[in-house]
């Protein structure tokens, strides 16, 4: 399926503002917000959270799998795609990072 199918599938999050990704030491070293151009993202993201409760390895590549089109280009274009980035970075490092919603208010 194409990335903007598997969106679809996803449950909604307008009822967050953001995601906060948090790395072992606790520190916050990714903020994916709600707006446009991050959505879709944060939708990916908010799946594989509840998921697997955190962005693990194994999240990872369910969530590339999720991004379809858009991995390869990623793969192809380091740096174009930071929040596809970071899952190839996370499987090949072996690390997870914690999650932490930021509710819409």
């Amino acid at each position: 399926m194409a990335f903007a199918d598997n969106l679809k599938t996803m449950p909604g999050v307008s009822h967050l503002s953001a995601f906060n990704l948090i790395d072992a030491a606790g520190c916050t070293v990714a903020t994916i917000e709600n707006k446009p151009g991050q959505a879709g993202s944060l939708a990916i993201y908010n799946h594989l959270a509840q998921l697997y409760g955190a962005i693990t390895p194994e999240a990872a590549k369910k969530g590339l799998e999720l991004y379809a089109e858009h991995g390869e280009d990623a793969r192809t274009n380091p740096g174009k795609h930071p929040n596809i980035d970071r899952l190839i970075g996370l499987m090949e490092r072996g690390e997870t990072l914690r999650v932490k919603q930021v509710f819409a208010v």
